[in-house]
């Protein structure tokens, strides 16, 4: 059984080469060492790490040479990063729950006291290393890309998403500072942008760009480019489908595509080179002014001019809002990259839009309630792991039960993993345990998703705002607006010079 803390193995011999006549003294040390070793392995949080701790790497979260975290405390760093994680699987969970989950634990193991106070737990979470959050980030997304079945589309290469999104954090100073809110004046929160690169094969998020307001998509995506590999193929929309970011993937000499709608108006009567219907070589020229992120030196080593690859399709389906759309590409070979394979992989990039969705609604991503910034970054990346692993989940029962991973849903998997690993830490043996992980695997399987095809999804709102007023200012000097009878009798005593 695996355990959340990091444990010291220790010789049970006790060779004693130099001084023979200690041993009979430390052999009854080690026999109760060896109890307490194996009441440390039960601390565990509802055995996440039983069935998810091989995709993350071994060597994560290691223990500090001196100082903070170099001693085998109750809240290690290991320890501590399982807890974070089990907070992103119950997003309203606070910190005393956890505090209170841990004392639970240990008392039913007769370990030592826990103090009731969350504070430990949280000064244990400000101390993580922010490091070592990508890392694990990167792993999961690899090893649920290890458990869904290739593609064969696009020559199987492995195909790229990136998005952008916005994020409110708690109205503090430090957030302020870092962080600025679009609007100065009236009820506002800290604003953080994010950009992520997810893959398309598994919804998977890869990499993790973090600005403020005032921060575009396209700066933050550029410095995720050293993430990418040779061979990747890169899915945007409008606003990254421009002549920089084309030359830039070009000009990184990883054989790096591109597949996005055109930020700029395309005139079909300029081709190039006719390749079928609807389907043309153009030439795009560098305009005179200079990229605003990118430095001058790469801006001037860019070349003057870029032959691209425009499609323009169909892509109706009932319930979408938009019917025809003008897709520019990198892909020049029409013979190996069919147009339509092309327009099919731009689709998926909308229904795989529903990963940000999953993020900022099913775990709560949408608020963060960390004071500071360092850790709303930890946040998030506790919240883009836990996602991550539940994809990784999704990707082994689809491919155990060889159904299409878009049928299964999301929400669906984190409230079977929830009941099923709450069953799997009152399982008598380890034989027990894997039941119950195959059985979990074989609902989700078994409970697909309805095909809903020409279901409209239109950007409104059905629940209604409140009726009462936005907290405009500081809650020590908001007073509360004085209820409708109280106001007109107010304003017939005026009328009547009585006040």
């Amino acid at each position: 059984m695996s355990t959340i803390s990091p444990v010291i193995e220790l010789d049970m011999n006790w060779h004693t080469p130099f001084f023979p006549t200690l041993r009979p003294a430390l052999a009854p040390l080690g026999s109760r060492t060896t109890g307490a070793l194996h009441q440390a392995r039960s601390y565990t949080l509802c055995q996440l790490e039983a069935h998810l701790g091989s995709c993350l790497p071994q060597d994560l979260f290691p223990k500090a040479a001196g100082k903070e975290n170099s001693r085998d405390c109750i809240y290690t760093r290991l320890r501590t990063f399982w807890c974070m994680l089990w907070q992103s699987f119950n997003p309203q969970a606070s910190g005393r729950e956890v505090v209170r989950q841990l004392q639970a634990l240990f008392q039913l193991q007769g370990g030592p006291q826990i103090s009731e106070e969350d504070g430990a737990y949280c000064r244990a979470r400000a101390r993580l290393p922010l490091g070592e959050f990508p890392k694990a980030l990167s792993a999961t997304a690899q090893a649920a890309q290890k458990r869904a079945r290739p593609s064969t589309s696009l020559q199987g290469r492995p195909t790229k998403v990136v998005d952008g999104s916005t994020l409110t954090l708690s109205d503090t100073p430090k957030n302020r500072a870092a962080y600025p809110p679009f609007q100065s004046i009236g009820p506002s929160f800290p604003m953080m942008r994010i950009v992520v690169i997810f893959s398309l094969l598994t919804g998977a998020i890869l990499q993790l760009a973090c600005g403020n307001s005032s921060s575009a998509d396209l700066p933050l995506l550029g410095s995720l480019l050293n993430q990418l590999v040779r061979g990747d193929i890169v899915v945007a929309d409008r606003g990254f489908g421009n002549f920089i970011m084309l030359a830039v993937l070009q000009s990184l000499k990883l054989e790096l595509d591109f597949i996005g709608r055109s930020a700029r108006r395309v005139d079909g009567r300029k081709r190039l080179k006719r390749l079928g219907r609807n389907d043309w070589l153009q030439t795009w020229k560098k305009t005179s002014n200079p990229s605003l992120w990118l430095p001058r030196p790469s801006w001037a080593a860019l070349p003057q001019e870029l032959v691209v690859r425009v499609i323009r399709g169909s892509l109706y389906q009932k319930g979408f809002r938009v019917r025809q759309v003008t897709l520019v590409t990198t892909l020049l070979d029409w013979q190996r990259y069919p147009a339509q394979e092309i327009l099919q992989a731009y689709l998926r990039r909308w229904r795989l839009e529903m990963c940000l969705d999953d993020l900022k609604t099913t775990l709560q991503m949408e608020m963060l309630r960390s004071r500071s910034p360092d850790m709303a970054q930890k946040e998030i990346y506790a919240r883009l792991i836990g996602h991550n692993l539940v994809r990784c989940i999704m990707a082994q029962a689809a491919k155990q039960g060889d159904v299409p991973l878009e049928r299964i849903s999301f929400k669906g998997t984190l409230d079977a993993l929830r009941q099923f690993t709450q069953a799997m830490s009152q399982a008598p043996s380890r034989k027990k345990r894997r039941q119950l992980w195959q059985e979990l695997l074989r609902t989700l399987a078994a409970d697909l998703l309805p095909d809903r095809s020409g279901r409209r999804e239109p950007r409104a709102v059905k629940r209604q705002k409140r009726k009462y007023p936005r907290l405009s200012r500081p809650r020590s000097n908001f007073r509360d607006r004085p209820k409708t009878s109280v106001r007109r009798t107010k304003s017939r005593l005026r009328r009547l010079v009585l006040m």
